[in-house]
């Protein structure tokens, strides 16, 4: 298994340096991805290494402002998530990338570990933000996952922020895309999960000062992925799960793979029901997912305040911030 990261970033005496494990729960803690993949330095050039850490930094600081304000996990997901959907940079929002026919097609899921309620919403064309959407629909609709057209209508109606969809284009994930249409005309299968996608989806897990606990993803999708398809980003248990008795997960990486695992609800369970930390229960899953054949990482906040990354990729855009620390974030895997 690839880099687990396992005392990636210290904030102090908070975080013990070999486990990961919280010495005593922090008064708050967040953290982002920003995807998995094949993220290596030589593949990376320092403009862009400095914009990614610089996005994630953002992304940390506002949902950290929600959280030192007295603010609500859910919340800081929540404005953690927003800020990465705006960021070309990203596989969501505004940098989401192409499916075969060249459309921008939107997913997302939050949930809250107080209430275990959540939100999804997939396929979604016109929302600029929507991780935002999938909060309407924890909070405004009886249902859990909303998807198409009927997503779309319920976005306008509950008065989230619309956009046409040329919004969301940017050449470099059109130029992804002419490239995966030009080796598939050549004869070359470029496969659902080409290693060199690196996987952009987006996410936050928090714990707010009550010790309440909250996830969140958004991503748009895989480059050149069949119409109608849906990944593990917004399917509760999949991608996205967050229970105060466990912990909070957020993935990124091969889809199909993560929803067979049931990735995140798996991490939980680990968490509740064998009494394993944050890192030791998403190192575990993690090495089944790749068993199964799946790429990708994990962040992960258990009850204690014991905070994880888990990837076996190369590298994974990621960023933690603790209450009373300096934000700290990362992209390779020997960071």
């Amino acid at each position: 298994m690839r880099a687990s990261v396992r005392n990636a970033f210290l904030a102090g005496a908070i975080l013990a340096a070999m486990t990961g494990k919280a010495e005593a729960r922090p008064q708050w803690l967040i953290q982002v991805h920003g995807g998995a993949g094949v993220l290596e330095r030589e593949s990376m050039t320092p403009e862009r290494d400095a914009e990614t850490r610089a996005a994630l930094r953002e992304a940390l600081e506002a949902g950290g402002a929600v959280l030192d304000d007295g603010g609500s996990a859910l919340d800081a997901v929540e404005a953690a998530v927003r800020v990465l959907e705006d960021d070309p940079h990203f596989n969501a929002g505004k940098g989401a990338v192409f499916t075969a026919d060249g459309r921008n097609e939107l997913d997302a899921s939050i949930m809250d570990g107080a209430t275990r309620q959540a939100g999804a919403v997939a396929g979604v064309t016109r929302t600029r933000h929507p991780v935002t959407l999938a909060r309407a629909v924890l909070e405004k609709s009886p249902h859990v996952l909303l998807m198409g057209e009927g997503a779309d209508q319920f976005s306008a109606e509950a008065g989230v922020e619309q956009v046409d969809p040329s919004y969301f284009r940017t050449e470099e994930r059109w130029r992804q895309l002419e490239k995966m249409r030009a080796r598939e005309a050549a004869g070359e299968q470029a496969g659902v999960f080409d290693k060199e996608v690196k996987y952009g989806t987006v996410g936050a897990v928090a714990m707010d000062r009550e010790g309440h606990l909250a996830a969140a993803t958004s991503t748009g999708g895989l480059t050149g992925k069949s119409h109608g398809r849906v990944g593990d980003s917004p399917l509760i248990g999949a991608g996205t799960y967050a229970d105060d008795r466990a912990c909070a997960v957020s993935a990124t990486g091969s889809g199909e793979f993560y929803i067979r695992e049931g990735v995140a609800h798996e991490i939980c369970a680990r968490v509740r029901f064998l009494g394993e930390d944050a890192q030791a229960a998403a190192d575990a899953v993690q090495a089944e997912t790749r068993a199964l054949g799946g790429d990708g990482g994990v962040i992960v906040i258990d009850k204690d305040g014991g905070a994880a990354f888990s990837f076996n990729t190369p590298g994974m855009y990621r960023g933690r911030l603790v209450a009373g620390a300096e934000a700290m974030v990362g992209i390779y895997g020997d960071e």
